[in-house]
């Protein structure tokens, strides 16, 4: 969870589902700690590493795909994911965000409220980011009175 000096969370649109969208999130790869794992996917995925991290999910958060989607994605190799959640304060300007990355996954972006993000993301993972809301609302809550 990236978020502003007010407390505004980072959300992107997804290029491959038009109308969904999403923080950024990914895989941690072999020997690679959660920590490290989502500095290196906030930069793949925002063209940035002008973050701090303030604070990590308690545990780990899982979400289940739906069971029609589960030959589509990952070539139905899983059946969903458990993530570590980190929240990060953004340290850049605007400008220094850059979605057009190697390997793009967003096809916009914008700053969102976090009573929104629930709305925004696809049903299935819903659950997931009501716990992330949960877990980082204290923290967010903070930056908005600072």
């Amino acid at each position: 969870m990236l978020l502003n000096r007010v407390g505004q969370v980072f959300t992107a649109q997804r290029i491959d589902t038009p109308g969904a969208w999403q923080m950024p999130q990914g895989g941690i790869d072999g020997g690679e700690s959660p920590r490290a794992a989502a500095l290196r996917e906030l930069e793949e995925e925002t063209g940035t590493g002008k973050a701090k991290i303030l604070a990590r999910s308690r545990d780990w958060i899982r979400y289940d795909l739906p069971a029609d989607l589960v030959p589509l994605i990952w070539r139905g190799r899983y059946r969903g994911q458990k993530q570590k959640w980190f929240a990060m304060m953004f340290e850049g300007v605007d400008s220094d965000i850059d979605i057009a990355t190697e390997h793009p996954e967003f096809s916009a972006w914008r700053w969102a409220e976090l009573e929104d993000l629930s709305r925004l993301i696809v049903d299935f993972k819903r659950p997931l980011y009501e716990a992330v809301i949960e877990e980082f609302r204290e923290l967010v809550e903070g930056l908005r009175k600072s």
